[in-house]
């Protein structure tokens, strides 16, 4: 999903040839768009939870080629070149369906940087030199939660995003190679250096579990290891093979928490009632399903549309990576991963406490809050900036106005949902260092009977009533009281309370 500002919202590690217990991989180009006369990509669902054992045999008699099996979901990944080879191999009366993935992506953009943004100055450092810019940390408790647990190297965070520069010094330390992954074709892959190109997945990645080592920033849980799973294309786009490959990856490997700061639909809105949409959806909940079955605690970011996800009711952005297509939805159309079933959601908040203006919420969706950032309403005066500092990849852009340097590395200032997901993610991990082997589900819930309450604000002021929603114009209401509500969830996560 695109997350836009206005409306809307990433030493060196070797990288050992990856072998995946989860699928049965053949190597092939990443899938992407395309035209009739070259290969596409599929999603071949079956009606059981396991694929056949002569379903690559029925896939090339249909005219394909498997990428993955993933067997343990009932999901195939295949390709290609024939216009009828859905059809063909829906005939098979063990297969629920086949889907094209083609211009099915959804990409990622969050704020990083206006035009005319003041360059903030260095404000007192707390931990490492660049830790006194992180209002977000202090603002959740982080340093105090420090005191008790920083993390254990017993849990690792999966990071399904864009990639991971694994050089970055703030990621080396705590780098997992045998625990990433590139699945941007589909199929796991060695992550190769200078895998993100895109910046998203490092900046994610930092506020998760980046070192205390003395420079740069300090993560949520810096004493846990951080694995990559790219989960995207150079451009950002989360097509659904790469969503499937990731999570089934994570499931095999015992990845503990996983951070998915971005939308994985055909759509922004996926339709259950629509045949090929219904697939997709299918698919992607089998494998988070999956994962969550292993003992996968999933964080997911609400978007940044200023959408209520409980009540949608129009759909104008997407397909956002080809021309969009205006059309009415209702409940029967979710959000992944966001509104799969388990999942945590989170929103953004700012430097004040508040729900982020461009941040989407949902009384049935929104399960935490956490710092994201605000650049328009909620300035904090240490800093100058309400966006998230965070790490960033040397070659990837980020405004100058935006970009801090230390020791030679490279941080960026971003706002969105997507910088929320990680402090949960990464609270997550320190609560799973405190507590070896608690379920996904209780870890869930002692980050919501610990989240500091916040009643839902005056929508009527500026920060709410100057950006309504951006696909049907609402105006956002918050509903719901100071225990849970649809801004908030149960509140904003605390870390100290977390641990204590």
């Amino acid at each position: 999903m695109r997350h836009r500002s206005r409306k809307a919202g990433l030493a060196l590690a070797s990288t050992a040839v990856l072998m995946t217990a989860a699928a049965t991989a053949v190597a092939v180009s990443p899938a992407s768009s395309t035209t009739a006369s070259e290969s596409s990509t599929y999603l071949v669902v079956y009606k059981g939870s396991s694929t056949p054992a002569d379903s690559a045999a029925q896939i090339s008699a249909a005219g394909g080629t498997v990428v993955a099996s993933y067997s343990k979901i009932g999901v195939v990944v295949a390709r290609s070149a024939s216009s009828s080879f859905a059809s063909a191999v829906e005939r098979d009366g063990r297969v629920l369906g086949a889907a094209s993935t083609a211009k099915l992506g959804a990409a990622v953009a969050d704020q990083a940087a206006d035009a005319g943004d003041a360059t903030p100055a260095v404000a007192a450092a707390w931990g490492d030199s660049l830790s006194g810019l992180q209002w977000d940390m202090t603002q959740i408790n982080v340093p105090e939660a420090h005191g008790i647990n920083d993390g254990t190297t017993d849990v690792v965070v999966g990071d399904l995003d864009t990639g991971l520069d694994f050089t970055h010094p703030d990621l080396a330390p705590n780098y997992d190679a045998s625990k990433s992954a590139d699945c941007s074709s589909g199929a796991a892959q060695p992550l190769a250096v200078g895998n993100d190109a895109n910046g998203h997945g490092t900046h994610t990645a930092g506020t998760i579990a980046a070192a205390a080592n003395g420079t740069g920033v300090v993560g949520v849980a810096p004493g846990v290891k951080i694995a990559g799973v790219k989960s995207s294309n150079d451009d950002g786009f989360f097509f659904p093979e790469m969503v499937v490959c990731a999570y089934m990856w994570v499931a095999e490997k015992g990845i503990d928490v996983t951070n998915n700061s971005y939308f994985a639909d055909p759509w922004l809105y996926n339709c259950v009632n629509d045949p090929e949409q219904r697939l997709i959806w299918q698919a992607e909940r089998r494998a988070i399903n999956y994962a969550r079955s292993k003992g996968t605690v999933v964080v997911a970011s609400q978007g940044n549309f200023s959408d209520d996800l409980s009540h949608p009711t129009r759909d104008i952005t997407s397909p956002d990576n080809t021309t969009p297509v205006e059309r009415e939805i209702r409940n029967q159309c979710r959000v992944v991963p966001t509104e799969v079933p388990g999942v945590v959601g989170v929103t953004s908040t700012g430097a004040d406490g508040l729900k982020a203006y461009y941040s989407s919420y949902g009384i049935s969706t929104a399960d935490v809050a956490a710092p994201g950032g605000d650049r328009r309403f909620q300035i904090p005066a240490t800093t100058g900036n309400g966006r998230v500092l965070s790490s960033w990849p040397l070659a990837a852009g980020c405004a100058a106005s935006q970009t801090v340097f230390d020791n030679g590395a490279k941080y960026c200032w971003a706002q969105g949902t997507s910088m929320a997901a990680p402090h949960v993610a990464g609270l997550a991990a320190l609560i799973l260092s405190e507590n070896p082997g608690m379920s996904p589900g209780a870890v869930e819930a002692l980050m919501q009977q610990t989240a500091t309450p916040r009643a839902c604000p005056d929508t009527t002021q500026p920060i709410y009533a100057n950006f309504p929603s951006a696909n049907n114009d609402a105006p956002q209401t918050c509903t719901g009281g100071t225990g849970h509500n649809s801004f908030y969830g149960s509140g904003e996560v605390n870390a100290l309370a977390a641990l204590q």
